[in-house]
């Protein structure tokens, strides 16, 4: 019944602090915080932290995230400007033509941005629970940028 000094009860163990980032914020806040207001908030932290590579990586994968999404909005918005402006002034055949596509162009932007959405949601969460999802383009641009 005599127990030794030798056992240890593992459950009064304390449980490791959480590591703190230089911003004074957990890691997995941090990480999370990087995707939250887009290249704002991940460059922040990615000149803030210098020595956390979690929240370097998130806030890198932010950046470039981010700045694809802004990237592709402006080319399908460019490409849109063109198609309707070419089938503005043609003929009643080239228009209808030139009003299917923009449609379908149309589509293709809610599509984008409902999928950007989701992934901005997703890679906040993921950040959060300490996980690190990588985005097939975004993460070899925030592999090179960290």
């Amino acid at each position: 019944m005599a127990s030794s000094t030798q056992d240890i009860d593992i459950e009064q163990e304390p449980a490791a602090p959480a590591a703190e980032s230089e911003s004074g914020l957990d890691s997995n806040v941090a990480g999370a915080l990087s995707y939250l207001f887009g290249i704002v908030s991940g460059l922040i932290f990615f000149l803030i932290e210098k020595d956390d590579r979690f929240v370097r990586w998130h806030a890198a994968q932010s950046m470039a995230f981010n700045g694809l999404l802004i990237v592709t909005y402006i080319a399908l918005t460019f490409f849109g400007t063109v198609v309707s402006v070419a089938s503005f002034g043609s003929s009643s055949g080239m228009f209808l033509v030139g009003s299917l596509f923009s449609l379908i162009l149309g589509l293709v932007w809610l599509v984008v941005a409902v999928g950007g959405f989701a992934a901005w949601v997703y890679l906040l969460v993921k950040a959060y629970q300490g996980e690190t999802p990588r985005l097939p383009v975004a993460a070899g641009i925030a592999d090179k940028l960290v």
